[in-house]
């Protein structure tokens, strides 16, 4: 991700929704050094916020029902939740959830596109999002897995402005001239009961052992460490409840998901 900073209709946040709060800080603790802080009032739901330091970089929070998938969502920033809400339904998607106001901190949407992936928006007012990007333990870049890339392509680019870089292999989110993230398809070797998401990745200092250390607690690989071609190396790994997430090499983003095109879409 080129941006240091949330930027509107970029990634600004990374949400855990888990079926073990205690578990699920322990792990990312362990593997990203995370310190995190549970909310203690009650209507936050135990909302937890994990820092590097005094830099806030993700949420870990328990699951609202059971139905609920195990699983990291991505939030983009927005001026107007309710405006972009509006673009989102014009544009095809499904509005599930808001806009709501959350506190003071901002006003929050839940929304699934054409193609069925949730993502979620939020227009910043006390708390704008992540405070740092693409160092080691914070987020750097996310992709979304769909089995319709030209609709999602077509989805995402009228309700949010991005721009397409697109090769033979990948193609690759941006703004302002950034790339911040990338979409694959889901191949006929995925089985049809997964649906289509959005999937984060956190930049890490040494790919293999972050993921050695990941396993050692309770992960599973989907996609081993990996490097092919100019890009960085990744590995694609399952947290021990279930949730999946990447992993990549500080500071060489772009590109961050090309080489799990493919590769890793079995263990999706």
């Amino acid at each position: 991700m080129k941006f240091d900073k949330p930027v509107i209709g970029g990634p600004c946040w990374a949400e855990l929704g888990t079926s073990d709060l205690e578990a699920a800080k322990r792990f990312y603790t362990a593997v990203f050094g995370w310190r995190t802080q549970t909310a203690l009032r009650a209507e936050a739901g135990g909302y937890t916020m994990a820092r590097l330091g005094n830099s806030l970089v993700a949420a870990i929070i328990p699951r609202y029902q059971e139905s609920q998938p195990v699983a990291w969502n991505v939030s983009f920033a927005v001026a107007d939740a309710d405006e972009v809400a509006n673009k989102v339904v014009d544009a095809g998607g499904t509005v599930i959830q808001g806009p709501v106001d959350v506190f003071d901190e901002g006003r929050f949407v839940v929304a699934l596109d054409t193609c069925g992936a949730a993502f979620q928006m939020w227009q910043a007012r006390d708390f704008t999002g992540a405070e740092v990007f693409n160092e080691p333990g914070s987020l750097g870049w996310v992709e979304l897995a769909t089995r319709n890339v030209e609709r999602a392509r077509d989805f995402y680019t009228t309700v949010f402005g991005w721009s397409v870089n697109a090769s033979e292999w990948y193609t690759q989110w941006g703004l302002h001239g950034g790339d911040f993230g990338g979409v694959r398809a889901l191949g006929d070797r995925v089985p049809a009961d997964v649906p289509p998401h959005w999937l984060p990745y956190f930049a890490v200092e040494d790919v293999d052992a972050t993921a050695e250390i990941a396993q050692r607690e309770g992960a599973k690989a989907m996609l081993e460490p990996t490097t092919e071609g100019d890009g960085p190396r990744i590995a694609l790994l399952r947290d021990p409840q279930g949730a999946a997430f990447g992993i990549y090499q500080a500071r060489t983003e772009t590109g961050a998901g090309r080489e799990g095109t493919g590769a890793g879409q079995d263990g999706d």
